[in-house]
Order: C-alpha cells, then structure tokens, then sequence
C-alpha cells in the first residue's frame, strides 16, 4: 500500500453531519462535504493486509484494496477504473450500503473499519464533478432485444450490463417515475433524488429505453413481451409483513413504505390529492413506528421532519451490544446495536417489547397496548417469545407505520400470466443461472432472493445480465462476479 502505516498514523474519520436542528427543516442529505486531504488520509488507513477480506464481504467483489491505494495516491481515474469495474453505480452504495465490506475489513478486527463506503462516494462523485462519468454506447449492436422488469438497483444494473453487451434494452417500471424502491423508498436526506435522474440520463443516451406506468401483468401482457428475446424479472420486494392484532382496521396505522413513498412524491412536487393519493402526515402527532431496521429509522427521521409531536420506536428483539457478539467473530456481518443520523435527530427508542392491541376512538386510532418479552433460544428453530408478567403499557399513538420487513415482491399477477414457478416464500424459483421455469425468463434481486441490500441487488442484476447474454449469445464478455482483469497500481 502506498502508507503501510497509515493505519497507525490516523483515526476513522467521516464527514461531519450538518445541525440536527439545521437538517430537520428539510429533505436535503445531510452530510457535509469532506476534504481531499482528509480522504487521502482515510484512504492511507488501508493496511497491506495481504489476504483482503473486504472483498469477500462485499456482494459486488469490489477491489478495494486497489481504489484505497489509487485515492491516496491521487491517482483519481485509476481509482475510478478499479470501483467501475464491478459497481454500476457507486452514488448509490456509496449512500445507501450498509457496508459489509467495512465489517469485513481486517483493521476492523481490532480498531475502527477504514471508511469503503465514503470512499467510494468520493471516487464517483469526484469522477463526475470531472466530467469523467460519459454515456458509453457499445460499438456494436447483436440484433437481439431484452426486457426488464422493475427499475430499481438490480433493474438498472442488469439493463446496463446487457446494454453494455449490445442488446437492445428495455426496463419497464410500473410507477410514473424510474427507479424503485431507490425513488419512492429512500428518503432524500438518504439520498436526493436528483442522483437518480442524473445516471438515467447517461443510460438513455447510451440507448436503453425505459417505459413508465407499465404494469406487467396487469397493463403489458404475455403477448407483447413475446416481442423479446429474453425477459428479467427485477421486481422488488414490496408486500410489508403486517400484524394481525385487534384493532388493526383503524385508521392512522399503515404500512411503512406508503408513509415513505408519499413524502418523496411531495418532494418531487407530486399535488397528492390531485393524483388522488390520501395524504399522510406525522405533523403534530404522536407516532409510533414498530421495527427497528432501516426502514423504521426512516420513518423515524421523515416523522421528525414532518413536525411530530413524538416518535417512539418499537424493537422487538433485545438491545444488541455496540460491541461485535461473541457468536458472530469476524469476518461476519454482525448484529450489534446501530445509531442511525434519524436516531441522532430525536425519538424514543424500545427493546424487546411486543405490540398486542390498537385501541380507538371513532374509528381512528388512540393508543396502543404493549408488553415487554424475552425471546428464549430454541433448538434448531426460531426462539420462543416469552411475555414478561406486569408488563402491559399504553401509549399515545395518533399515527402507526408498521416497519417489519417485507415478505416478498407481488409476482403473483406476472408468475400467473408466464406461467412461473415461485417458492413458498413467494419469490420467483430460479436455477444457477437465473432462469425461470421458463426458458428465456430470468429473475434477479430481491424477485430471486427475497429482501435484501443493494449490493445484492446491483450483483444480482449484474450476474443475472451476463447469464442472459449466454443464453442469447452461446457466450459473454460481461464479467462473471469477482473477476478484474485490470494491473495492480505500482
């Protein structure tokens, strides 16, 4: 590495947040920018680590190593090079990944991670600032054409990839807007949407066609996807789990994602009663979000900007140890206690304690019943939930966002029109390759795997486009996953 003893010589450090009380006034992202001379010294804290085993824990197969090394040594388009090479679209992880790779990383066995993720979003943001980030249109086009279905992480990067190959593209996406759950389920001050249209316009140039307010299944059938070559599934994973209590019919209790998707239409200058979309608003009211994920830290962070009176927040399991758990050694993506920027900004939060009634007045909720519980370890099964006597609380709720996860994509209006097998959990059965049940239909993220990061989604999209362009080529020049034939930086 360019600094062996970088890592002894600096401390993690990341861009400084802007005020609670300056960001809670809007949706912009909150971090400020950073120097390049402190980036170069976060880069220098890559260690000559001989076995890098951040790569193996990022789903992507990033080089890491390499762009650290490229950064320090101010060698900006190597280092853009060396990320592009296997990450579509860095603005989007560099914001949005939970970072695996950093948990991986060996200086973290025993000191603060070097910062991948932030890295990574100064590699590209830099290379765009350059001017560098150009459409690429391939050379040559096979004739063949193939379809996409959903416009999200994996989406966008399978239709690269197979664009990038020379087929000709087309991403189909339900909504009036391109991009998924990256448009309607992220927070801007996660991720301002203005990142998203600036990639798609560089794919348009490049010739992919993308195609809005198209339901397949519903609005596009069977008989006009027959017009393509082959078909990939990249629908994401968008039934919530719900909670089957008394009292779940009031009003005031929804879904996660329909509070999140609402306030980004407002942000987008979306008039929602004129699209005839009730409007949901957090503005002086006390909210209870149930789950502790990312997306119950959005609802958390988008309640706060929305005025709430308060917000508390409900975790079912136990409070987890800042600390890695004994259980889960390195290099494994551990379970330990998380403080996002939204739990920064206020709110209350919960742990192992158990929703058991909504109570209302009128029709629209009031109150909610609550007990607190231990989860007992069960052999060889999920634990069992033992409720503590004593323990029953009521709260204040005027507003409730569910925030429990998803259980898997709506595949049941496509499956049933193409004839596509899908697995008990509701996602759609593939084999190694990505093929369906039928032969020229592919599925990959979360329609192939069920809820998960980014990273698999942009990997599977990737792996997904190259497995495509077998079928349609008898071979691929797209790389197969953790393949870089790129020289070492000397």
């Amino acid at each position: 590495m360019g600094k062996p003893t970088g890592f002894k010589e600096y401390k993690r450090e990341l861009p400084k947040r802007r005020p609670v009380e300056v960001r809670l006034q809007d949706f912009r992202e909150i971090y400020l920018p950073f120097a390049k001379d402190k980036l170069k010294a976060q880069a220098a804290r890559c260690m000559d680590c001989g076995v890098p085993t951040c790569i193996s824990g990022c789903p992507l197969g990033n080089v890491i190593p390499e762009f650290n090394d490229a950064v320090f040594k101010e060698l900006w388009p190597e280092a853009l090079q060396r990320l592009l090479a296997t990450n579509n679209f860095p603005e989007f992880t560099g914001r949005l990944c939970p970072a695996p790779c950093e948990e991986a990383c060996v200086l973290s066995i025993n000191e603060p991670a070097v910062t991948i993720e932030q890295i990574e979003k100064e590699i590209i943001e830099h290379a765009f600032a350059q001017g560098w980030i150009q459409p690429e249109p391939p050379k040559r086009r096979t004739g063949k054409r193939a379809a996409v279905i959903g416009s999200g992480p994996a989406g966008l990067a399978c239709a690269q990839q197979l664009n990038r190959a020379g087929h000709q593209v087309t991403v189909f996406e339900r909504a009036d807007r391109i991009g998924g759950l990256l448009r309607y389920g992220i927070p801007d001050f996660k991720m301002e949407k203005w990142v998203i249209d600036r990639r798609l316009k560089i794919m348009e140039t490049e010739g992919i066609e993308f195609r809005t307010k198209a339901h397949v299944g519903v609005n596009v059938g069977q008989e006009e996807l027959k017009a393509f070559d082959a078909v990939v599934l990249c629908l994401g994973s968008t039934v919530p789990r719900d909670l089957s209590l008394p009292g779940r019919e009031l009003k005031g209790i929804y879904f996660a994602m329909d509070f999140l998707s609402r306030q980004n239409r407002i942000n987008a200058g979306d008039d929602l009663k004129a699209m005839g979309i009730e409007p949901i608003s957090a503005e002086g009211k006390h909210v209870i979000v149930i789950g502790g994920g990312d997306t119950g830290s959005d609802c958390i962070g988008t309640s706060l900007r929305q005025k709430a009176k308060s917000v508390t927040n409900f975790e079912a399991v136990a409070q987890p140890t800042p600390e890695r758990p004994g259980h889960q050694p390195w290099p494994y993506y551990p379970m330990r206690l998380r403080t996002s920027s939204s739990h920064e900004e206020g709110g209350q939060r919960h742990w192992s304690i158990l929703t058991k009634e909504f109570i209302g007045e009128n029709g629209q909720i009031k109150e909610l019943v609550t007990v607190d519980i231990d989860m007992i370890p069960q052999a060889g099964g999920p634990p069992k939930i033992q409720e503590r006597p004593g323990t029953q609380r009521r709260w204040p709720a005027d507003l409730v966002l569910i925030a429990i996860g998803y259980a898997h994509p709506e595949t049941s209006a496509i499956a049933q029109q193409l004839g596509l097998a899908t697995d008990p959990q509701g996602t759609i059965t593939t084999n190694t390759r990505y093929m369906t049940s039928k032969p020229g239909i592919f599925a990959a993220g979360d329609a192939n795997r069920g809820q998960s990061l980014i990273v698999w989604a942009i990997s599977e999209g990737r792996e997904a486009a190259r497995e495509v362009d077998i079928f349609l080529m008898g071979e691929s020049s797209l790389p197969a996953k953790g393949c870089c034939d790129m020289p070492l930086i000397r």
